[in-house]
């Protein structure tokens, strides 16, 4: 028997069992997986434990199957102690025994402990409240928030919590209240920290922008708008909560607005610059509460007065007008009468024809005048000529 185990053929035998068992613990180097997550706090000493038992024997550590191992030192007993670890040093982390046989795998993930909250709630009508945050500090690690709200001397109520954008909802809020307090706790691995959130509904509250903005002209009134809109779909419907709406409206290209301020869903502006076009924004508010907040403007939409004979404004862009007129305009009759016309036209050339005749008789007048004058001038002339024939004859017969 000892001469079977040491011949050649059995030793062979032997080594290729030893490389393939070694070969396969090698091979689980590569194969097993992580089989815990552990956490840390960024550009701090974090200590990886291999496995649970205490462990004399020397380990080698691999991160992301490599040998390459951040900033780190290997204490006796085979933790795995990283240094100041940075973002750079998360993954999945391995330890091996001198054999390579896997004794324990983790991944690790590293970030901060939460921090406060920045709150901020929107009060769109009298019925709902919706607060949203942010993080002062950024943890990097996943979140879980709890989140409940109350007025003063008033139980806690759930505020519905929507963890993807980060933003929870009361409905029914008792807002006869003077203060009311939102409280949201978050949590992560690193641990927790609670925000409180103290304010007023009334002074919060903000509707959101008039609806259906429409700018019309009023046929024959070339310096008219009719502007009209729908009160905000978010908005109750009734008289129990009055709006109140600020019109604002400017030529297209001026620095100046015009405004009025109406509690109807419609306005008539009286002095628009006519033949042009105008820019036109409305906005509201709780007519009764006036701590109240005005809603934003909605977008700028766009109208032009009537005109019997219209020629388009340029603009800059037409894709920037959310709304035009969408009625053509068309050229239309002068209204005036015709017979006025007629005795106008009687009348100018009446004017024209006894201008022509004033204009004609000075010319002829002149005319006149100036062949007077030189009639009288050549008779002075002939005149002065025989008296001198005279003379000079006279003369001839006293020699």
């Amino acid at each position: 028997m000892p001469g079977l185990l040491s011949s050649p053929v059995c030793l062979t035998v032997i080594w290729f069992l030893s490389w393939s068992l070694r070969s396969c613990s090698s091979a689980q180097i590569w194969t097993d997986e992580v089989s815990d997550v552990q956490y840390g706090r960024l550009e701090s000493n974090v200590t990886l434990a291999c496995g649970k038992s205490q462990i004399r024997t020397p380990v080698v550590w691999y991160h992301n199957r490599s040998a390459v191992l951040p900033r780190h030192q290997v204490t006796s007993d085979g933790r795995l102690v990283l240094l100041h670890a940075d973002q750079s040093a998360q993954g999945n982390y391995s330890c091996y025994n001198d054999s390579g046989l896997l004794l324990h795998s983790v991944k690790l993930r590293l970030g901060h402990p939460p921090g406060l909250l920045s709150i901020s709630c929107q009060v769109p009508n009298h019925s709902f409240v919706r607060c949203s945050w942010e993080e002062h500090v950024k943890t990097f690690l996943p979140a879980k928030y709890n989140a409940s709200f109350k007025g003063t001397g008033l139980e806690w109520r759930p505020c519905i919590v929507n963890v993807a954008i980060k933003h929870c909802d009361v409905e029914l809020p008792a807002f006869w209240q003077t203060f009311h307090t939102l409280r949201i706790t978050q949590t992560n691995d690193l641990g927790s920290e609670t925000t409180y959130a103290r304010f007023k509904l009334h002074e919060l509250l903000k509707p959101n922008p008039p609806e259906s903005v429409s700018v019309k002209e009023q046929d024959g009134f070339p310096k008219k708008l009719v502007i009209s809109w729908n009160i905000p779909s978010s908005w109750p419907v009734g008289d129990a909560f009055p709006l109140m709406f600020h019109v604002r409206y400017r030529p297209h290209g001026s620095m100046y607005w015009s405004e009025i301020y109406s509690s109807d869903s419609e306005v008539v502006v009286l002095d628009a610059l006519a033949g042009h076009v105008h820019q036109v924004q409305v906005r509201a508010r709780d007519d009764v509460n006036s701590e109240s907040q005005w809603s934003e403007w909605t977008p700028m939409f766009f109208g032009r007065p009537w005109a019997a004979y219209t020629t388009p404004d340029p603009v800059e862009d037409p894709d920037d007008f959310y709304t035009f007129n969408t009625t053509p305009e068309t050229p239309t009759e002068n209204p005036r009468d015709s017979t006025s016309d007629d005795e106008g036209n009687v009348g100018l050339m009446i004017l024209l024809v006894s201008f022509s005749v004033v204009i004609l008789t000075t010319v002829l007048s002149l005319i006149f005048i100036v062949w007077l004058r030189q009639r009288r001038r050549d008779h002075a002339t002939i005149q002065e000529r025989a008296s001198g024939q005279d003379e000079v004859h006279a003369n001839l017969m006293f020699i």
